[in-house]
């Protein structure tokens, strides 16, 4: 059995159609569990000689399929509550596209949030991007959990989104090439330095 990650894909709410469950279904074994992640992911298991049947059939009703493990976690997102445009949603898909599934020292969750109110949590996350006005503001090193739970620090505000794109995903190279085996983003940003990263990228 291989363990897959899906989600509804980045939209208006946390959502799931009918089509979309009821094409989970039938993959599901009557005893079988399907796991809700923290991060918006459903995790279920499949045989493995039909993993890539499975992924084209979920993808046909907009289930986007994703590796469990060290990759980087599709974008968490807020409920885009004003609107697409307003809230920057054709951004946050294409994030998403280029960053989610890459491989990483340790699971890396981002997140996403359309204004100020910061319903994706941007802050408590290890990359968080908040839309302010027609520009984005990135946060890193952020920790949601235990007792060194912290917020991110402002690592670049102000940006468009190509300058978006590209920082972020400067940041997950370096971390890739520089992170040690099962380090945290948050324990590799203090120990690289956020200076560190700010000299690499320019």
């Amino acid at each position: 059995m291989v363990t897959i990650a899906v989600n509804g894909g980045i939209g208006y709410g946390a959502k799931l159609n009918s089509k979309q469950l009821i094409t989970l279904s039938k993959y599901i074994e009557e005893d079988q569990e399907i796991e809700l992640t923290t991060f918006q992911q459903l995790y279920l298991q499949i045989l493995e000689e039909k993993v890539e049947i499975v992924k084209e059939d979920f993808l046909n009703v907009g289930l986007p399929v994703y590796p469990v493990g060290k990759f980087v976690k599709s974008l968490r997102t807020c409920n885009f509550c004003k609107g697409a445009e307003i809230e920057g949603m054709p951004v946050a898909q294409e994030l998403n596209r280029r960053i989610a599934g890459i491989e990483v020292p340790f699971t890396l969750i981002t997140a996403y949030t359309g204004c100020p109110v910061g319903c994706g949590e941007p802050l408590v996350n290890d990359i968080g991007v908040m839309k302010r006005g027609d520009f984005y503001d990135l946060y890193i090193g952020g920790k949601s959990k235990g007792l060194k739970a912290k917020t991110g620090t402002l690592f670049r505000s102000r940006l468009n989104p190509e300058e978006l794109y590209k920082v972020v995903e400067s940041i997950i190279d370096i971390y890739q090439k520089n992170g040690k085996k099962r380090e945290e983003f948050s324990r590799f940003i203090d120990r690289f330095g956020i200076e560190s990263l700010d000299t690499l990228i320019g």
